[in-house]
């Protein structure tokens, strides 16, 4: 998908892209600069809603309890 960019800087979402991450008016987005390529990211809303779920199957509590065994032993 290929977009203007207009003399104030400004240019438009393409609809699927819109729609594909729940983009609205008054969303925020992050633009990353490497160097090389620029990437744009949507910042949600409720962050921590967001990130809800995102760490299942992880094991977290598992590998926890084990680094802090580990540390115990070096102590």
């Amino acid at each position: 998908m290929q977009t203007a960019v207009t003399k104030r800087g400004q240019t438009v979402i393409p609809a699927p892209i819109r729609k594909r991450y729940h983009i609205q008016e008054g969303d925020y987005l992050m633009w990353i600069d490497d160097g090389e390529t620029i990437r744009v990211i949507p910042i949600a809303r409720d962050p921590i809603r967001a990130l809800r779920g995102s760490g299942q199957g992880e094991h977290l509590v598992e590998r926890l309890l084990a680094a802090r065994q580990a540390d115990r032993r070096h102590e």
